[in-house]
């Protein structure tokens, strides 16, 4: 019987040996595997095997978590990950593993892939957009594998603003206002204002993503306003969002996380929607649920793992503010490419720091005052803030934990993390 080939060239990035990681960045990397050569590779592709040149290569998935000190936001996570194979094809194998905190680490995975007799690995970083973790941390930690093991590993895109991934954004919120309509009463949409919350980053290009799905959702649904906000690290954070809405005059406010899994920060954002919803009795809060596992989401990652094999993948990271001059980012333009998170890693999601009972500083939930005066790289989120996406992690690194961060130029605006302070004026 013959079998059906196919030639495949990859993006003019692809790396040309073994060991590197097809990243498609372009920047100075650092460790064993050094930059990557520039230049298309040929392959082809048949079932779940490739053939680059005579060798034949076995396919496998890794999906690439954040990690969290949250119990039910790391099982969340698993049951994405282990609804993923049945929309791939089936010669496939699929691992998952996290940054860090929680277990399986993301080398744990490679490794079960590698007994299962894989040796190109398509990995995506399970993160709705690209900053820090996506860009640096996780290609590290692959770059690094990839080295050590000899083995390929293509890099794919996050999630991204992505149609599907709106799709699934506007059935959480429109169920929040039908539940809304159902238990107190029909209202407009004209009479009803929006907020988006998303994580926050240092990364701007990850922030004003955040922003375009929110108008996204404004604009295909209709509501008299939108606003967005964050829920650390950037500006304006939860509380100074939801205060600026609520003198709008809008009666119904829909306050929508866009997450993918729960956490100490969707309970920081349900938390301060309490709180502003307490002091202002005349405006009705809703807290539409984040986004888990929607169907549309699933869909957004399986193309994300199968894209990588197609005629012409996709770039990741179009417009990285270590590639190009972002305006007020200049400074990090060519920085390399080094993850940080090796004292993080495996803690498991009970590790100190895991809930609020162990902050002296917050009560029914973190606030993230906590981190304001932690002196560690100007509010990067690193105690039991660790919900969703984060910024640096590896394994096999050659230095202690007193490395640098770039500064965050707007870490002291005040509606920022600075906001958080009780006594602020």
């Amino acid at each position: 019987m013959r079998l059906g080939l196919r030639l495949i060239p990859t993006s003019d990035e692809a790396p040309n040996g073994a060991g590197e990681v097809h990243c498609k960045c372009g920047r100075p990397r650092q460790g064993a595997a050094g930059q990557y050569r520039h230049g298309p590779l040929v392959f082809a592709s048949f079932g779940g095997m490739v053939l680059r040149g005579s060798q034949l290569s076995k396919i496998g998935v890794m999906i690439c978590g954040h990690g969290s000190r949250s119990q039910a936001a790391v099982d969340e996570f698993a049951v994405l990950a282990e609804k993923l194979p049945g929309l791939l094809p089936p010669e496939w194998p699929v691992e998952y593993g996290y940054l860090e905190f929680a277990n399986p680490v993301i080398r744990d995975g490679l490794d079960r892939l590698r007994a299962q007799g894989c040796d190109h690995i398509l990995a995506v970083p399970g993160m709705l957009f690209a900053a820090m973790h996506s860009k640096n941390d996780i290609p590290t930690v692959l770059n690094t594998y990839a080295a050590k093991h000899g083995i390929k590993v293509s890099y794919g895109r996050e999630l991204g603003v992505d149609p599907k991934m709106i799709a699934a954004a506007g059935a959480r919120v429109q169920a929040a206002v039908d539940k809304a309509n159902a238990e107190l009463g029909e209202l407009p949409m004209a009479e009803t204002a929006l907020v988006v919350i998303g994580r926050g980053a240092s990364d701007p290009d990850a922030n004003a993503n955040v922003s375009k799905i929110a108008r996204m959702l404004w604009e295909g649904m209709g509501f008299g306003w939108c606003e967005t906000g964050y829920s650390g690290v950037t500006f304006p954070l939860v509380e100074p969002t939801l205060d600026h809405v609520s003198r709008l005059g809008y009666k119904r406010v829909i306050v929508f996380p866009y997450f993918l899994f729960t956490g100490i920060l969707i309970d920081r954002i349900y938390g301060f929607t309490d709180k502003v919803a307490a002091a202002n009795p005349d405006i009705e809060f809703v807290k539409a649920d984040y986004l888990n596992d929607h169907a549309q989401v699933l869909a957004t990652f399986a193309e994300r793992i199968s894209e990588q094999v197609g005629e012409l993948p996709p770039p990741n990271c179009a417009m990285c503010k270590y590639r190009v001059q972002v305006l007020g980012f200049e400074a990090e333009v060519g920085l390399p490419q080094e993850s940080h998170h090796h004292h993080v890693e495996g803690q498991g999601a009970a590790a100190p720091g895991s809930n609020v009972a162990d902050c002296a500083l917050c009560e029914d939930f973190c606030t993230g005052e906590c981190r304001l005066d932690m002196g560690h790289q100007q509010n990067q989120e690193h105690a039991h803030d660790h919900a969703h996406s984060h910024d640096h992690e590896h394994h096999h690194h050659d230095h202690s934990h007193d490395h640098a961060h770039q500064p965050y130029p707007h870490a002291k605006h005040p509606l920022g993390p600075e906001s958080a302070r009780k006594d602020r004026s």
